[in-house]
């Protein structure tokens, strides 16, 4: 796995090994950040469930002003590290060692928004569902143009969206996963 494009382009990431994580694919990554490539620079980026912290890395060699990695499992919180460091990212990093949930309500009392919010959690236990209701709980950490994509499997849905303040604004298939990005409902903030 490498960075694709940006400051750190081609420089090889860590990865863990075993099946702790589900690095995203270089091929994936690359059509993800090609659908942002207008929002990432100047963006603030929120890398959930980070594993190796690839994604919030790519955002940040590609122009992203801040990035914020969030990952509990101490394997890969050491990964994260290693790679701000041999990408020389980590000025404009900061990674938190923690669940995901806790994490949100920490940030929030920060009160500053991010523009970019990415999720990979692991598949087939709805920790997408608790994180965006999470996000809805936590407003401090949006604004009206954040942008949420969540990484899950092809039989991921959403049907609980209407109680959220939140719409799918596009949907990315690929063989084996999808990109769903969501936006918030106009007047919600």
């Amino acid at each position: 796995m490498r960075v694709i494009a940006g400051k750190a382009r081609r420089l090889q990431l860590k990865t863990l090994s075993g099946n702790h994580t589900r690095p995203t694919t270089d091929r994936i990554k690359e059509t993800l950040f090609n659908m942002l490539s207008f929002e990432v620079e100047g963006s603030r980026f929120l890398d959930l469930f980070a594993g190796s912290g690839a994604i919030g890395i790519e955002a940040l060699s590609r122009g992203a002003d801040r990035a914020v990695f969030v990952e509990n499992n101490r394997q890969a919180l050491a990964c994260i590290r290693e790679n701000l460091a041999h990408t020389k990212l980590e000025k404009d990093a900061e990674v938190f060692g923690r669940d995901v949930l806790s994490a949100i309500s920490h940030l929030n009392l920060k009160g500053v928004p991010f523009d970019l919010i990415f999720m990979d959690p692991p598949y087939g236990k709805q920790l997408e569902r608790d994180v965006l209701f999470s996000l809805k709980d936590h407003p401090s950490l949006l604004h009206e143009d954040t942008l949420i994509i969540v990484e899950s499997d092809l039989t991921t849905d959403f049907p609980y969206l209407e109680e959220l303040p939140f719409l799918i604004d596009r949907e990315k298939i690929y063989k084996t996963n999808k990109h769903t990005f969501f936006r918030m409902k106009k007047g919600e903030l």
